[in-house]
């Protein structure tokens, strides 16, 4: 079974920012750099679908009417229980929260499990980190324009995520 979320996928310019942020951090930190082609920010996770439901997962998506934003990065973290350095925008706007909200509820309504905790957006640096000091600044701005359905898989390289499928965010 395919497991699947849905995420906001960067452009090159900003996978190359995340990505420098990334290496910094981990270079301070140890642990398992994330690889930058499966650099994003999970807006909602579903996890294992049989493969005949990924039509109402997509169809719930389409029926969303959402507006383009922009995320202006400028925070890193560190959480300790579970070792994850990541980077975050400096303020959630409306415009994500209301995105969420609506995939959750399409996704509700079509009989789709997903995770229900409280949303936290944020872009996963470094798995298995031990943070010494102080994380590495960044500020950057990343304009949405789209949101992607993504599969989670395997390849020679370990956990890699391919984009299935992507609904554009309106103006």
């Amino acid at each position: 079974m395919p497991r699947l979320f849905f995420a906001l996928w960067p452009d090159e310019s900003v996978r190359d920012s995340l990505y420098a942020v990334a290496r910094a951090a981990h270079q301070s930190s140890g642990g398992r750099l994330m690889r930058r082609d499966n650099l994003h920010q999970t807006l909602v996770f579903i996890g294992n679908v049989a493969a005949e439901r990924r039509t109402e997962i997509e169809t719930a998506a389409t029926a969303i009417d959402a507006k383009s934003f922009k995320l202006d990065f400028g925070t890193t973290g560190y959480w300790k229980h579970n070792r994850i350095i990541w980077a975050a925008p400096l303020a959630t706007p409306d415009a994500l929260t209301n995105l969420v909200a609506a995939l959750e509820a399409g996704l509700a309504q079509a009989g789709i499990d997903f995770d229900s905790r409280p949303y936290s957006p944020h872009v996963t640096l470094v798995r298995d980190a031990r943070v010494r000091g102080s994380l590495p600044a960044m500020q950057f701005n990343w304009p949405l324009h789209d949101f992607v359905l993504v599969e989670s898989g395997h390849d020679s390289g370990g956990v890699a995520y391919r984009v299935v499928a992507r609904w554009p965010l309106v103006f």
